[in-house]
């Protein structure tokens, strides 16, 4: 069995969006705020389209055996002005489906995500994880991440 990951191309566009139709899935179950604020815009196929043209995005393909079983998308961000003109490496989405879970392809994607993002002079990444996906938490840990911040929400339910 063969684990690699390679940068996506539009020819990959109905790959990438069921498997992030199984993410959406997945993440729904854990909060259902997620395909409204840290989802991507309808139509997914142009966002993802979007994503794959935009120079400051990297959507990488997840494959065992040249089959894709995963995606990771991720964003060079700026800094406050502060860092000066100092960026951040942000994973944004990242999705292997159940039955690949645990065979490194999504190691595969994250680290061939960051060293893309070091050859372009980022020092700093971040990776972004819902409250509650233990699995996801474990995985970004296990790569040398820590937690720095935590997005809390109220939903005000009065009418």
């Amino acid at each position: 069995m063969r684990v690699t990951s390679r940068l996506a191309t539009t020819d990959d566009l109905p790959t990438l969006e069921r498997l992030y139709r199984s993410l959406e899935k997945e993440m729904i179950a854990l909060h259902s705020m997620w395909p409204m604020a840290d989802g991507l815009d309808e139509p997914v196929g142009d966002s993802l389209s979007s994503e794959i043209e935009d120079q400051d995005s990297l959507v990488l393909i997840g494959l065992i055996d040249d089959y894709p079983f995963g995606f990771l998308m991720a964003r060079v961000e700026p800094m406050l002005e502060q860092a000066g003109d100092e960026t951040i490496g942000a994973i944004r989405l990242i999705f292997v489906d159940q039955e690949a879970r645990e065979v490194a392809v999504g190691e595969a994607m994250r680290d061939a995500v960051m060293e893309m993002l070091r050859e372009r002079g980022i020092t700093k990444f971040d990776a972004h994880v819902l409250p509650g996906h233990r699995l996801a938490k474990n995985f970004f840990e296990a790569g040398g991440f820590s937690a720095r911040s935590i997005i809390m929400h109220h939903d005000d339910d009065r009418e």
